[in-house]
This record gives structure tokens, sequence and C-alpha cells, in this order.
């Protein structure tokens, strides 16, 4: 008789580890032919072409993640997570401060075309094209895995003191959120249909005045800016004749 042991007969604790490798490489496989599908095709992408591409049966993939929508909410958070932290950039970016930071990456906005296409159309759909319930896990997700590293490039901001320190940091987190994407959309909205934005000169020329435009209205709004000076109210020099002069008046 062997003695080796009959997998069936081993503790069912034993079992479930051993086929969790299996189980969350299949998960992971669902969740990368998933996003090739919702790039391609939007939200309306059908879970049935997601399982034939995969050539298995429809329901094993309920069976991992129990609807579409939470399919989808997974292949978002590893979109979201593909991006790059707002720290990750070159050592002497980062040694030249907050705003460069952000410079740096505004103009590389149409590399997500060109490097991260996909990932990027999944953000547009988590962003743009899904219902309350959904979008609602998705800002929560935001809100607590802070994937971009955002919390930690605006400490940083503030320890180099270019940021506001009368400003709560979560204001300032929501301030970049806020307006960040809407640019980068802006600019890349100009990079796939130029003449939607294109009024005149030249389209290089046109998209460094925005950013730089962009930034300058930003650091007027978080930017650590020094009070004024106040300077102290003049009034004029009243003389000995001028006082006997009003004294004789009176």
């Amino acid at each position: 008789m062997s003695g080796v042991a009959n997998p069936a007969s081993r503790p069912r604790s034993v079992q479930a580890l051993a086929l969790r490798p299996r189980s969350e490489a299949k998960r992971s496989r669902i969740i990368e032919t998933a996003m090739q599908q919702f790039a391609q095709n939007g939200y309306h992408a059908r879970v049935g072409d997601i399982a034939a591409t995969l050539g298995i049966a429809k329901g094993s993939i309920f069976q991992h993640f129990g609807s579409k929508d939470a399919l989808f909410f997974e292949v978002y958070k590893r979109a979201i997570c593909s991006f790059p932290k707002y720290l990750d950039v070159p050592a002497e970016v980062l040694s030249a401060g907050f705003f460069a930071v952000l410079n740096y990456w505004l103009v590389r906005t149409e590399g997500l075309l060109r490097e991260d296409g996909i990932p990027y159309r999944v953000w547009l759909l988590g962003n743009y094209s899904t219902d309350l319930v959904l979008k609602r896990e998705i800002n929560r997700f935001l809100a607590t895995e802070d994937p971009y590293g955002t919390v930690a490039f605006v400490r940083f901001g503030i320890e180099r003191g270019e940021l506001r320190r009368d400003m709560d940091v979560e204001m300032i987190v929501s301030i970049l959120d806020w307006t960040i994407d809407r640019f980068q959309d802006t600019l890349l909205t100009a990079e796939l249909d130029p003449g939607l934005f294109r009024r005149q000169g030249d389209m290089l020329e046109t998209k460094e005045a925005r950013i730089g435009q962009f930034l300058a209205l930003l650091q007027r709004a978080i930017g650590c800016v020094a009070p004024p000076v106040r300077r102290r109210r003049e009034f004029p020099k009243i003389g000995r004749t001028t006082l006997a002069a009003k004294s004789k008046a009176h």
C-alpha cells in the first residue's frame, strides 16, 4: 500500500489551502479578460462573452464574483492600482517640489492613452458610466485605499512648505482629486479630438500654456503664500505751529 494519502481524505481546510492558488489564478484571469471586454465594449460588455473568451461556464464567473457589478468593481480596482502614484517620479523631479511633480504628470497625461489605454477606459467607465450604488463603492475605495498616494503627496508638499498649513489635509486632497482628474480629461479629450478645443496656435504650445495656467491657479488656491506685509498706517505729522493755528481758530 502506498504511503501517499488520498487527497479526498485530507481535512477540508487543507484541501481549501491546496485549491486556493488555482482559484486565485482563475479569478485573476477572469479580471484581466473582463478588463479587456469592458474597455472595448463599455459597461454593456456581457458576462457570457467574457466566459466564452476564457472557455469557462458563465456560472463560474458568478461563482467567483456574485454579480456583474462586483466583477466590474474588481476590474476597476485593478485598473486604478496599475497607475503610478504621485511620488513615483525621478529623483530630480521630486527634489524640485510639489508643483514640479504635478507638472511632470500633467505633461505626460497622453501617456495614459499609449501605455495605459485599457485601464484608463475602465477608469472612465467607473467614474461616468456606473449607477449610484456602484459609484458609492468606488468612492469608498478611493477614499480608504488612496491608490494614487495623494495623502502622502500632500503631506510631502506641506513638509516642504509649499502648501498651506491653515487648510485641512483632507480638503487639499479633495481639491486635487476634483481638479486633476477633470483637467487630465480635458487634455486627453484634446489629444483624441484636437478640433474640439483647438482654436488657434500650435497644439503643443496650447497644451503647455493650459498646464501652466492650471498650475498657477492651483498654486494660488492651495499653495503656501506668505502673508502680505501690513504697512503701518501713516498719519500726517502735526507740528506745534499747526496745533497753535488750530487753537487760535477755535
